[in-house]
Formats: structure tokens, C-alpha cells, sequence
């Protein structure tokens, strides 16, 4: 994940398939070490969000995947992504109280002109604040690889992570009592955040 990027600077989180990219949040950056990257997504932060899923909540072939320009929802996030491993831990919080924690299983980082690229693997957990775990999109992952987005190898190797970072528990991070700058601006979506040079990009 080099070049090691400083405390407060802007970076643009991309999930990039075949070079389209699918979403892009700009983030600011918290800490970048040699073993991991953590991230702040502020409320209303504007970015690139797709629309990947039909009416009954299935996942749609990529092709028809409309991609929205909008605001982030809700409260704002920590992104903990351990370098070169295929996760992101993501912290949630409620009206001030600590909520839990999702992972996000994703390629590994790779390094871009705007920031990290990566790919959602579609298969995610909750985490509880109170250690209760829940499997979600398991059946996204199976019709991701029925599209194409990826293949068996990668599904298998997906589930495996998600067992392997369960059997670490790197529950609690030490991010959960973290509270960012509040004199902080937003960051800005950038105008080439779409542009994905031939053979660069996660995906």
C-alpha cells in the first residue's frame, strides 16, 4: 500500500472491476503504517455509489449496475484495512454509542493516482459491539461468481478470510473510542474519479 500516505490527507477509495469503477467514497486518512490503513468516511461525504441490486435484493449482473452520485448516509465511519489481507473492518456508531463492527471482505489494496483501489468480494459479517456475529451475503457471493466477478478460487478464498480473521478477534480494534476533528471539511468527490488507466486498478 505504498506510498504511506499522511495523517489528515484526502484519498478516494475505489472499488474498480475491469476497469469500470463500481464505487468511490473520498476518505480521509487517520493513520497509514506499515500494517494497515485507517480511514474516516464523514456524514454527507458526496461519492460514487452503485446500484447493484434488483428489487428482491439480488445481485444484478455488473453490466446493469447503475452507478449514483450521492451523499453518505447516516453516521460516519472508521475503515481499519490491514495491509495485503482481503478485508476491511469498518466501525459503526449510533447517536455517539459504538454499534459494531462490519467486515467487509474486499481484495487488497492497491495503490492509485487518487488513492487505494480494491473489489468488494460481496461476502460481509456484523459484528456486534457485544461479540454476537451474523453471516451476511452469502448469496450475493455465489451470484457473483455465477456473473463472473469472480471466480471459485477467489469465493473459497473469501470465506476462508472471514473464518481466519473470526479465529483472530480482533475485536476491540482500539479505534472504537476514536472521534475525528469536528473543524474537519468534507472531502470532495474528484472529477477523474471514474478514470482507471488500462491494466491499473484492484479489479
Amino acid at each position: 500500500m505504498e506510498p504511506r500516505r499522511r495523517p489528515g490527507e484526502h484519498v478516494l477509495i475505489r472499488h474498480v472491476l475491469r476497469e469500470r469503477v463500481l464505487h468511490a467514497v473520498p476518505s480521509r486518512v487517520v493513520e497509514h503504517t506499515e500494517s494497515a490503513l485507517v480511514t474516516w468516511i464523514a456524514p454527507g461525504t458526496s461519492m460514487a455509489y452503485p446500484r447493484g441490486l434488483d428489487e428482491r435484493g439480488a445481485l444484478l449482473s455488473p453490466d446493469r449496475w447503475e452507478i449514483e452520485l450521492r451523499s453518505w448516509f447516516g453516521n460516519g465511519c472508521v475503515d481499519l484495512t490491514p495491509t495485503g489481507r482481503p478485508h476491511m473492518i469498518r466501525h459503526f456508531w449510533r447517536d455517539g454509542a459504538f454499534q459494531g463492527w462490519y467486515l467487509n471482505l474486499q481484495r487488497p489494496l492497491v495503490a492509485s493516482a487518487l488513492g487505494f483501489d480494491t473489489m468488494d468480494l460481496q461476502l460481509d459479517l456484523w459484528i456486534a459491539a457485544d461479540g454476537q456475529v451474523t453471516w451476511k451475503d452469502e448469496d450475493h457471493l455465489e451470484q457473483a461468481v455465477g456473473f463472473g466477478m469472480l471466480d471459485e478460487a477467489e469465493a473459497a478464498s473469501a470465506r476462508a478470510e472471514a473464518e481466519r480473521v473470526l479465529g483472530e478477534w480482533p475485536f476491540p480494534t482500539g479505534w472504537e473510542d476514536w472521534r475525528p476533528d469536528p473543524s474537519w471539511p468534507l472531502p470532495e468527490l474528484p472529477a477523474a474519479w471514474s478514470t482507471v488507466p488500462a491494466g491499473t486498478g484492484a479489479g
